[in-house]
């Protein structure tokens, strides 16, 4: 048995490709979670949309003492707040004080906090933005039908809908230029009150409800963002019948049913909770946990998940896992978690948006004194251009456009059984030029099975069950193999008694069976026994060179039987070569398997290239060597061997993470099932996300540069830049949206 047959999932950390770090749930509430001398604060705020709101929460908090780190997740409005506070509701106060509803959360395990989150937009604002709607309509019907701005009606009228629709605007705007924030609703609150005092009270108020009107559009178009994985947590029932101890069912809340209690399921049922089959059997969708297209069969021993969906007949289950930890609950953290670190082209657009701000601020400031100063122009058309400039000033579009893109892609990814443990990976998948992978468990099924049988002397069937007889009383997985393909050959045919059972190390196995010796082993047992005859040895070199394991049963004089063991090749292997070659990306196995064995499963697979005999620091050294010729190198395993290649990586993807807590836990890409196609779908995605990122900033910086030069030439106003500038949001969001639809395809 090889190194590679001995597999368990992996641990990936790859420092190379470190992320900003993000907090890790813990098994108690989290508003204070011991961090070695740090406590951890986790706070919801349902008004923290925009990197804009980041900045002003960042320049109340940094500078208070006892403040050591905060990481935001913009998508799902989490802060988290990292200190040494003896009194954490200092930093809920300081967040109120900025108008930012900051509400602490307990975090468990698989809870999500994002599920609790209060809608942003209230009834209320939308009968006040109505209201401002109104009487914003009615005050430019009212001056283009007087041919005055600034009669008392239009002037009454423009008041009503600016203060209707735009109090909470002048709120946080004021708030953030008393912390020397230039955010969005400081620039647009200068922009309005600019607008009043040169006498345009029509086009004052229509910019505020056009402006408060694509804020709220905004905020529901990232919802959607924000619920393409929380709906994945509703598909989990809350409720599960339970077996009791007097031999009755009862229905009980999912939350409260304890770890190994027995659970019934009927057809067409969704499992409410992980667990193992005690009794019955059936078919199971599991497209929602590991995207497979096709239903499952499972019988006694086999794992279920919770959101599930029970297709065929009723079954018993032993829970497994509280409904806090399932890998559903876990799946979704993950998702979450993973949002909140930086994306290269995030951290790029970041960095750029704080000087852009200022730069374009700068450059209206100019623009409205400049020319009356040096020039003797007339003051208001000018500081009329200044304040188109400063509406179209904020670089909300161009940041938000990053982070819904990447959650849409790490949702779409979830939703097929891909899980992207970070944005970063997302970004980086499309770069790989070169992926190793294990052989046992990844190319190949993992589990050897009974594949040529050849009658030496005597009848076929007697000879097997002399070998199974042997077999029976060896763990090894080539006697397991014998042993398994006898029971499906025979029944419940009784094998003769062994006595004298004896392992014969690198050898095989012996023992007497009515008093005569008989021994199954390898090509060197036979050899060493001295009855390895020609036909033996040509039997046993034809099976050799086809990349199988070789066994013979035989007595003291003479071989009975030959029989052929390989481990098959998963059904989806090729196909997922040929997909990776089209991508343009060099593929090589490596295993612990001897180099015939490697050469023959990797010419049947289409593997470029196969290196056999390698010990854990030997793939360690191959993948040196390929990071050495290619700059972004993959590795593929489910084994603890593989562990140190697969740290050493650019990206580790790991094999059937949805039966494996570590997999699931602690890989860079974790694949929910079996299926190595879903590495070029990983791919593809990739690409389809830098593609979309690309799109959105050409757009963001297109439409500004548009703007600036017809503000400038005096050919916008106002209202143009308002609906350019929070147009371009929407169409950046609904564009990173796109890659949703991915999910519900089999290759995005």
């Amino acid at each position: 048995m090889t190194s590679d047959q001995e597999h368990q999932c992996c641990n990936h950390a790859n420092p190379s490709n470190s992320q900003p770090t993000v907090a890790k749930p813990d098994m108690g509430p989290a508003i204070e979670t011991p961090h070695g001398s740090s406590s951890q604060s986790i706070f919801t705020i349902d008004n923290m949309d925009c990197p804009t709101e980041e900045a002003l929460i960042r320049s109340k908090l940094l500078p208070m003492d006892g403040i050591e780190k905060l990481d935001f997740n913009l998508m799902q409005r989490k802060l988290t707040v990292t200190h040494t506070l003896d009194q954490p509701e200092l930093i809920q106060q300081a967040l109120i004080a900025i108008s930012m509803h900051a509400v602490p959360i307990a975090r468990t395990l698989g809870s999500s906090a994002s599920a609790e989150m209060p809608a942003p937009n209230s009834h209320k604002r939308w009968w006040l933005l109505g209201l401002g709607g109104v009487a914003a309509i009615l005050a430019e019907v009212i001056a283009w039908s007087t041919g005055t701005d600034k009669s008392w009606p239009v002037i009454a009228l423009s008041l009503c809908a600016i203060a209707s629709s735009g109090t909470g605007t002048y709120i946080k705007g004021w708030i953030a230029l008393k912390n020397r924030n230039l955010n969005i609703n400081a620039l647009m609150a200068i922009a309005v009150t600019g607008a009043v005092i040169i006498g345009q009270w029509p086009e004052a108020a229509m910019v505020m409800v056009l402006f408060t009107l694509a804020e709220m559009i905004e905020a529901l178009s990232l919802d959607r963002a924000r619920n393409a994985i929380r709906g994945l947590l509703e598909m989990t029932p809350d409720k599960a019948h339970v077996l009791q101890e007097d031999g009755t069912w009862k229905e009980m809340e999912a939350a409260t049913i304890m770890v190994g209690s027995i659970a019934r399921v009927g057809p067409g049922e969704r499992i409410a909770l992980d667990g193992e089959l005690t009794k019955g059997q059936s078919a199971v969708n599991q497209a929602p946990i590991t995207g497979e297209s096709m239903p499952v069969s499972k019988a006694i021993g086999d794992k279920v998940f919770a959101g599930t969906i029970n297709e065929t007949g009723s079954f018993e289950y032993r829970i497994t896992a509280a409904q806090t930890d399932s890998t559903l609950s876990r799946i979704i953290r993950a998702v979450e978690d993973a949002q909140g670190g930086r994306a290269p082209t995030q951290r790029f657009v970041d960095d750029f948006s704080k000087i852009y701000t200022p730069i374009v601020f700068i450059l209206a400031l100019s623009i409205a004194i400049v020319p009356p100063l040096a020039f003797s122009l007339p003051w208001l058309p000018w500081v009329y251009k200044a304040l188109i400039l400063l509406v179209i000033a904020c670089p909300c579009a161009l940041v938000i456009s990053t982070p819904v893109t990447i959650v849409s892609g790490l949702a779409a990814a979830a939703k097929v059984g891909i899980l992207i443990k970070g944005g970063v990976y997302l970004e980086e998948g499309r770069k790989l030029k070169s992926l190793a992978l294990d052989k046992t468990g990844t190319i190949t099924q993992g589990k050897p099975v009974v594949t040529d049988l050849v009658a030496l002397s005597g009848e076929q069937k007697d000879s097997l069950k002399l070998a199974a007889a042997l077999a029976e009383r060896s763990d090894h997985p080539v006697s397991t193999a014998v042993s398994v393909y006898w029971k499906a050959q025979a029944g419940a045919v009784v094998l003769d008694e062994v006595s004298d059972f004896e392992a014969i190390t690198g050898r095989g196995v012996k023992g007497r069976i009515a008093d005569q010796w008989f021994y199954l082993g390898n090509h060197r047992l036979v050899e060493e026994l001295g009855i390895c005859n020609a036909t033996t040895e040509s039997i046993l070199s034809r099976l050799e060179s086809e990349g199988k394991t070789a066994v013979v049963i035989c007595s003291e004089a003479t071989p009975l039987a030959v029989i052929g063991v390989a481990d098959t090749i998963r059904e989806t292997s090729r196909q997922a070569i040929i997909e990776l070659h089209a991508l343009g990306i060099r593929t090589l196995m490596l295993t612990g398997d001897n180099d015939l064995t490697a050469n023959v499963i990797a010419k049947s697979v289409g593997i470029d290239d196969a290196r056999g005999n390698l010990l854990p620091e030997d793939k360690l050294a191959v993948i040196n060597a390929e990071l050495a010729s290619y700059e972004t190198v993959g590795m593929v395993g489910d084994g603890i061997n593989d562990a140190p290649a697969l740290a050493k990586s650019s990206i580790g993807f790991a094999m059937g993470a949805a039966g494996t807590d570590t997999a699931l836990e602690t890989a860079d890409v974790a694949l929910m099932d079996d299926d190595l196609r879903k590495i070029p779908q990983f791919i593809r995605l990739s690409m389809k996300t830098a593609a979309i990122l690309k799109q959105n900033i050409f757009i963001a910086l297109s439409i500004k540069v548009v703007f600036l030069v017809l503000a400038v030439i005096g050919a916008a106003t106002l209202w143009m830049a308002v609906f350019a500038d929070m147009g371009a949001s929407l169409i950046v969001v609904f564009n990173g949206l796109r890659l949703l639809r991915s999910s519900s395809q089999n290759c995005p």
